[in-house]
């Protein structure tokens, strides 16, 4: 157990370590307890525009009962955080029925995120703006990512969660607890993510770590799965001096947003998003031999020019089973050295080690379209 955003959360479990505990999650099924992220709802007329005012997400055109990856920016264009921000009108026992956005913060982030969130609200709402913030740290989360995860929850209800594609909600009972679900995760893999009621977590994660293919996955296999998947982690891929296009994620902002800006950030990013605009990008490093570049290392030129860091490493355990190479690496480097197949090296411990620029992610994502 460490010490991990405020709370106590396990490395590993007795059962696995972190080769096993992310090949079962490939394989089969992983239980994450992530209860510890800071779940807030939004709520009101305006709550729309309140949402691209904060984010750069297309609040316009996300479909009912269903989220995407977004962000909160600073005015000169850096990330806050990273944030999934979901437009549902799901029924539970907070809002009835009303359509709300549903944000999950990061628990390491929360308190700067709500502060943050705070400013804007109250400068929002004095220009006669209609929104309502409400935070909730009384409720579980569980997440079960893996191939078998589907079949594990669809014996718990009666909703047709084949009906569901990845990114979609919809408040469902699961083991007789009512519970809200997103078909979503930060794996690569098909997967949930649940909500339940506090005082019911403990049960219903007994409840799934009673099939024979659910097992409990530590913080070493979380790393290593989403950095297989090439996801970033805040605070070390991603902070407030990396913009969106500088962190490869140019994707979450729509074309309409990008020309009509209004979110914080937004000059910025439109600068960046110009053809050579931007100095550096996060790219992803393959290289089969040597130790794992860990946050920090240099990653150079063949001539030893040093042109960026690595923020993300480890070996793959999914690669190293196939026979592939095993070290991956993500990090950013100088504009002119981003393309695919640009060979590289990475310095660890003062050895320099080949490595070439390969598409993220490293491992096939196979979320699930109905």
């Amino acid at each position: 157990m460490v010490e991990f955003g405020g709370w106590d959360m396990p490395v590993q479990y007795k059962w696995g370590g972190v080769l096993k505990e992310t090949l079962h999650t490939r394989d089969a099924a992983g239980l994450f307890d992530v209860s510890h992220m800071c779940s807030t709802r939004f709520y009101g007329k305006d709550v729309g525009a309140f949402i691209e005012s904060i984010t750069p997400v297309d609040y316009q055109t996300l479909p009912m009962n269903s989220g995407r990856l977004s962000c909160l920016m600073t005015e000169e264009g850096g990330l806050i955080d990273d944030c999934i921000v979901t437009r549902t009108n799901q029924t539970d026992q907070i809002v009835n029925g009303e359509e709300h956005a549903y944000v999950v913060l990061n628990a390491g982030c929360a308190e700067k995120d709500l502060a943050h969130i705070e400013t804007q609200l109250a400068s929002f709402k004095a220009k006669g703006g209609d929104v309502r913030l409400e935070v909730h740290m009384d409720r579980g989360l569980l997440a079960l990512q893996g191939p078998k995860a589907a079949g594990i929850l669809q014996g718990m209800t009666s909703t047709e969660l084949s009906k569901m594609s990845f990114g979609e909600c919809a408040q469902m009972d699961l083991a007789g607890i009512p519970c809200f679900a997103t078909r979503s995760g930060y794996t690569g893999e098909d997967g949930f993510e649940v909500f339940v009621p506090g005082t019911h977590t403990e049960e219903f994660a007994k409840a799934i770590l009673a099939h024979e293919d659910a097992k409990p996955i530590g913080l070493g296999a979380r790393d290593s799965l989403r950095l297989e998947a090439g996801l970033c982690l805040y605070g070390h891929d991603i902070d407030e001096n990396t913009s969106p296009v500088e962190a490869s994620l140019a994707w979450l902002i729509s074309k309409r947003r990008r020309a009509e800006g209004g979110f914080p950030g937004a000059a910025k990013v439109q600068a960046h998003l110009q053809k050579g605009g931007c100095p550096r990008k996060r790219v992803g490093l393959i290289y089969p031999k040597g130790a794992p570049a860990r946050e920090g290392s240099e990653i150079t030129l063949p001539d030893g020019t040093v042109i960026g860091e690595v923020t993300s490493g480890s070996p793959s355990p999914t690669l190293k089973r196939e026979g592939k190479p095993a070290n991956v690496a993500m990090g950013y480097v100088m504009k002119g050295n981003t393309k695919a197949g640009t060979e590289l090296q990475v310095r660890v411990r003062g050895k320099a080690f080949d490595a070439t620029v390969v598409k993220m992610p490293f491992v096939p994502t196979k979320y699930y379209k109905a």
